[in-house]
């Protein structure tokens, strides 16, 4: 009975995809008209793509013998200079020494990861014969590998070769690249689940990156006892990337109505638009999130809590890693891009720095007000599942209860007032405009069309929150 009680939740929650939005209704079961692109100006199909995922507490211990069941010779082991001190490193090299593994280690990831940074770390892979990577650190490390690895493996590619346009040529990755495995030890990017890999572009002070199901590590370790070494503020802003993630993907315009339709299948992106898979992942992310995050932020010894918050990231990152995400992603690139001295609590960097779930989470609650109208009950949803009565709340109003739940559920764990308070001021909005234009490839994904001066709206509407 068990299992056919989670069948029936399954298709419940299935069900509630297809809601009646404008944005979504009579979306996910329309067989007809999906035969190719040639007469179509919108995408007909979608497709699932995650790593493998082996989640357990202290399955860390097993990384060696998985290498050496991939037959590995030279590892190239990828961290941060305050991990590789750390418990997560340590467990993850004893592993490999226990089962006699050779490897190098390169511990120069620069949190948020620039051009600059990239290519450093892809230097090193390419001054020796990998044929494996590791990864062990939150996002900022997984990305950076994935670089390195792929890189590697295209030596005579040019850096924008597999950039995303318009800042790259967003070529297509053909070749083969060498096995990754990624051991997260942040609960917020899902990075170990997708096929994307972020950074600040120094030219123009913009985010942008890579993104191809290519590049998606092989397997993701979750051991969610490296959680427990998260600072407060770090475990608070890894988990605003989970919100936005699920909160994103959920609201995000459907994929039957995201164009171009691909002309060929590896030209579908890998950020398609909401899908009947995807909700359930993001909306199953979004309750743990309500449930557990707050005790994670505020006891960094509940295991519960934390390793609760850890399988949320994973969930939410199948979520988004097929779905994507929208506005609060894409706006979030220059407000980290383009810091000026804010000095980040719980980070040990030397360098001005707005965490990444920070710079996502600050627009959130003016970014789903303006969205709500295209799928006001998602919205309406959404808010329910973060602890709002939406008993009496009429369809139009659906924007104001997401936008006033956030604002109170980001005030209880202390979040900074706005933009105003990293340093940002309405003299920069048109600078924080610019900075966004070149993030089409997540901005196209909002259920609802923008132009700049909504975007400078919305830029400004977060320069205070409270």
């Amino acid at each position: 009975m068990a299992g056919r009680d989670r069948v029936v939740h399954l298709l419940r929650q299935l069900e509630r995809a297809a809601c009646r939005c404008p944005a979504h209704s009579n979306t996910f079961h329309q067989g007809s008209g999906a035969a190719t692109c040639t007469v179509r100006k919108t995408d007909y199909a979608f497709e699932m793509a995650s790593s493998n995922i082996r989640y357990g507490e202290g399955v860390s211990r097993e990384i060696g013998m998985d290498l050496q069941n991939l037959g590995a010779r030279n590892v190239c082991l990828m961290t941060d200079k305050n991990l590789s001190r750390l418990p997560p490193v340590k467990a993850v090299l004893e592993s490999l020494a226990k089962s006699g593994i050779k490897y190098k280690v390169y511990d120069n990831v620069r949190v948020e990861p620039t051009d600059t940074s990239f290519k450093d770390a892809i230097s090193f892979a390419k001054n020796d014969s990998f044929d494996v990577f590791v990864a062990v650190g939150g996002g900022s490390v997984i990305d950076t590998c994935k670089a390195a690895n792929l890189y590697a493996c295209h030596p005579d590619a040019d850096f924008l070769d597999f950039v995303n346009a318009p800042i790259g040529k967003g070529k297509p990755i053909t070749g083969a690249v060498k096995p990754l495995i990624a051991v997260p030890t942040t609960a917020g990017t899902g990075s170990e689940t997708t096929g994307v890999a972020i950074f600040d572009y120094e030219p123009l002070k913009a985010k942008t990156g890579i993104a191809s199901r290519a590049i998606r590590p092989t397997l993701g370790i979750v051991d969610p006892t490296h959680t427990l070494s998260m600072p407060e503020r770090v475990a608070a802003n890894s988990g605003f990337d989970v919100l936005c993630h699920a909160l994103e993907s959920y609201t995000a315009l459907p994929y039957n109505q995201r164009s171009p339709c691909p002309p060929n299948p590896i030209n579908r992106p890998a950020y398609q638009g909401s899908n009947p898979i995807s909700d359930v992942w993001s909306r199953h992310a979004l309750n743990v999130v309500s449930k557990y995050m707050k005790r994670a932020v505020r006891d960094p010894e509940d295991l519960e809590a934390r390793s609760s918050m850890h399988l949320a990231s994973v969930f939410a990152g199948i979520g988004f890693g097929n779905a994507g995400v929208h506005l609060c992603h894409g706006m979030s690139y220059p407000i980290a891009g383009n810091v000026k001295t804010h000095s980040a609590t719980g980070y040990s960097v030397e360098h001005p720095l707005v965490p990444h779930g920070l710079s996502v989470v600050l627009t959130s609650p003016a970014v789903f007000n303006f969205t709500a109208p295209m799928c006001p009950e998602r919205h309406l949803d959404a808010a329910e599942i973060l602890g709002a009565d939406i008993r009496q709340v009429k369809r139009a109003d659906a924007g104001a209860v997401l936008a006033d739940t956030l604002r109170q559920f980001l005030f209880e764990l202390q979040v900074e007032d706005g933009l105003g308070a990293v340093g940002y001021s309405l003299d920069d909005v048109p600078a924080l405009v610019r900075g966004t234009i070149p993030q089409e490839r997540v901005t196209k994904l909002s259920p609802r069309e923008h132009s700049e001066e909504d975007l400078a709206e919305l830029f400004s509407a977060s320069m205070k929150l409270y």
